[in-house]
């Protein structure tokens, strides 16, 4: 079994900050990349922030230089920091973690249940 969970979300004004954690447990052999995707309101879920198992990251336009993505191999865990916040970063914010659960095991995606984030003008 392996759960992957979300925390840090909540309410804050444009210009504001927050910090998202995610952890993913359970019977996990290894881990490759870990990311986030968004959900905002009446839009199609899009990718906001994905780092490879070797620290490489690959970011949404509409982030960079406001949101930073780190992990803590150690703690199979994936933050995103976000700085400078605006309106329509509004959303649910969903982790997710490339994983294999034995050595055997075809790498699969799991995702957490969602964290929200919103942000008032």
């Amino acid at each position: 079994q392996v759960q992957v969970v979300e925390s840090g979300g909540g309410l804050v004004q444009a210009g504001g900050s927050l910090r998202l954690s995610c952890a993913a447990s359970g019977s996990i052999f290894s881990i490759n990349a870990m990311g986030w995707d968004r959900q905002a309101p009446g839009k199609q879920r899009e990718l906001v922030a994905r780092i490879s198992s070797d620290d490489s990251a690959n970011m949404a336009d509409s982030v960079k230089g406001r949101f930073t993505i780190s992990r803590d191999n150690a703690k199979n865990t994936v933050y995103l920091q976000m700085n400078s916040l605006k309106p329509e970063d509004t959303g649910v914010y969903y982790c997710n973690a490339d994983l294999k659960r034995n050595e055997r095991d075809y790498t699969g995606r799991y995702w957490g249940q969602g964290t929200q984030v919103t942000v008032s003008s």
